[in-house]
């Protein structure tokens, strides 16, 4: 037997409804090492990449890593794969929360859906069966209800992911969510569109099983003292989650603002900050199955106008995007925003940016109240912002625009609109400003899913983290030039092997380094594997992403920013007046990757990855 893995994966065929069992070896698992890469090995080898997003042959991957189920900290993750219907490219989301966990647990590693069924289904999995049952009933009820549901029908140990209304109605900033009121989403890239159009609802999955480890003790030994680590250099996050940094990252110029034109905005910030929320609507935190930190927040509002909110507080990209970003201070309406965005099953990222979109276009008279059925779209108004994410969410209204996404949106409007249309690649920015940082904006630009900060992480090389194993011993200078192109290019290796480990990213913030991943590993799967081949594999699996981008279409003329981020300087704030030189930094990527003026893999590069 295997350790780490079963190398078990369910394999779906929602056209006849067989389900069965599928194994790829362990070679593959160690080209790939599992989650992202190993997703992406299988859609690649299905021919993803040409299929038509909501159609048919457009596979939907959820994967596990060999990390996943097992005494490794930080790990309970897992990820989806599919082709975009919003961006058009390749696409993935990851989560947290318990449902990777107890997949791995039930003695799978991942499942592949193929084809649509004719009638909506859900897939039941525990330890000694997996199965598609009917959803008929399921279908129209939002995430929680769902949830619910079938939690009170096949019992409380089960995990659920699940699609609400917007997935169903195939709005293209749909995501999955998991874990009910927890609300752990994969959302990015309109995965739960690509699930809706399957007539797939939901994944019922339970299971206790103990995954195979190599070394138990030897494990159990090095996570102990790495658990205690984190959790002593995570205690921020801790006590007021993802939006504790709020203001501080405002002051470095890191939070975008009425649709990123503004450098400051101090007291708004403060009143949506996580420390705000933990005077007002904190009522308790959560954890992600192994997780130290319990970044999670449960809110709940007893009265006022938005009285019943209860569940996954917000956390700080959506404070961002649904609050900074359409220059909303109430922090209880950001969390009713946030809460229809779970239920609905939306992005709060897509989400929160489509909507400052269409509160610049308002402000430029490109929208009036007769194209918007009444609403006021004035910065701040959070009547407004609500009542936009339920029409986005039920595709109705100016909802059903705003939901293809802000490209879309601006290239039907045309005009100015495409000045205010924030996004790389058609994916919406997230909630860090490139001017900020000089290698986020080179991230965004050659991230394969579209504008992504979690695709390369590199804001955190040049705040706190130092990683010496892929040449940064040092804090960088986040305005400089110098070895940019290289800090970004080993940034995105190093955090496709986190995806495909399935390890949180905030795990680095706690200290946590390659040697240790390499370690715990090797532990958990009996290799021996060197830091250069496990180093070699995160490059393997970016370039692969890369070369199902190149047959999408994806070149240099991609891999760019839009124009506020290059031309527009803020004159307020900690990053008052830079602008990132895209095209000088994105030459010395190219370079650093091997690929040629275009932005395409050349073949020596390719030869020496294994991919040819």
């Amino acid at each position: 037997m295997p350790n780490g893995f079963w190398d078990r994966i369910l394999w779906v065929d929602l056209n006849t409804g067989v389900v069965e069992v599928r194994s790829l070896g362990e070679k593959a698992w160690r080209s790939y090492i599992g989650g992202s890469g190993l997703a992406t090995r299988i859609f690649a080898d299905l021919g993803g990449e040409a299929s038509d997003p909501l159609g048919p042959d457009n596979p939907l991957i959820f994967m596990t890593g060999p990390l996943t189920g097992t005494q490794t900290p930080m790990a309970g993750r897992h990820q989806v794969v599919t082709k975009s219907p919003l961006t058009g490219i390749f696409g993935e989301a990851d989560a947290g929360g318990a449902f990777g966990h107890t997949l791995k647990r039930a003695g799978y590693d991942g499942i592949v859906f193929l084809g649509q069924s004719a009638e909506p289904v859900y897939l039941l999995i525990n330890e000694e069966r997996a199965e598609l049952r009917p959803a008929e009933d399921l279908w129209g009820l939002d995430v929680y209800e769902t949830d619910e549901r079938l939690r009170a029908s096949l019992g409380s140990a089960y995990v659920t992911a699940a699609i609400g209304p917007a997935g169903e109605k195939l709005v293209r900033l749909a995501g999955i969510i998991c874990d009910g009121r927890h609300a752990r989403a994969n959302a990015r890239c309109g995965v739960g569109a690509v699930m809706g159009s399957k007539k797939l609802k939901a994944i019922a999955v339970n299971g206790n099983k103990r995954c195979p480890v190599a070394r138990e003790d030897e494990l159990r030994e090095s996570v102990a003292k790495g658990a205690r680590y984190l959790a002593a250099n995570t205690k921020m996050m801790r006590a007021y989650g993802t939006a504790g940094g709020l203001q501080a990252m405002e002051a470095l110029g890191d939070v975008p603002i009425q649709n990123w034109r503004m450098g400051l905005w101090n007291e708004g910030t403060a009143k949506l900050s996580g420390q705000r929320m933990a005077e007002t609507i904190l009522t308790g935190r959560y954890y992600c199955r192994g997780c130290v930190i319990g970044c999670g927040r449960e809110v709940e509002i007893k009265e006022g106008k938005y009285a019943g909110v209860k569940g996954a507080g917000p956390e700080y990209e959506s404070i961002a995007t649904l609050g900074t970003l359409c220059l909303v201070d109430d922090l209880e309406a950001v969390a009713a925003a946030n809460e229809f965005c779970n239920r609905y099953g939306l992005d709060t990222i897509s989400t929160g940016s489509a909507i400052a979109f269409a509160m610049e276009l308002y402000e430029h008279g490109l929208l009036t109240t007769q194209d918007t059925g009444g609403l006021e779209l004035n910065w701040g108004n959070a009547d407004a912002l609500v009542e936009l994410v339920r029409q986005i969410g039920e595709k109705r209204g100016l909802g059903e625009l705003l939901g293809r996404g802000v490209r879309a949106a601006a290239e039907e409007i045309g005009g100015l609109a495409l000045e205010f249309a924030v996004h790389t690649k058609g994916l919406e920015f997230p909630a860090h400003d490139p001017r900020a940082y000089n290698s986020v904006g080179l991230g965004y630009a050659t991230s394969n899913r579209g504008a992504c900060h979690l695709q390369g992480f590199t804001h955190q090389f040049e705040k706190a983290v130092t990683m010496p194993e892929i040449g940064f011993p040092e804090i960088q200078d986040r305005f400089g030039l110098e070895r940019k192109g290289e800090l970004v290019a080993r940034a995105q290796d190093l955090m496709c092997l986190m995806d495909s480990l399935k390890l949180c990213k905030f795990s680095l913030g706690g200290g946590l380094k390659v040697t240790h991943m390499v370690e715990w590993l090797n532990l958990v799967t009996g290799w021996s594997m060197s830091i250069e081949e496990f180093l070699l594999a995160g490059e393997r699996i970016f370039n692969l992403k890369r070369v199902l981008n190149v047959k999408c279409g994806v070149s240099r003329k991609d891999d760019t920013l839009p124009p506020r981020i290059l031309t527009l300087k803020r004159a307020e704030g900690g990053a008052a007046t830079n602008l990132p030189p895209l095209n000088q930094l994105l030459s010395e990527y190219y370079a650093v990757r091997g690929w040629d003026e275009f932005g395409r893999p050349q073949s020596e590069t390719l030869q020496r990855l294994g991919l040819a």
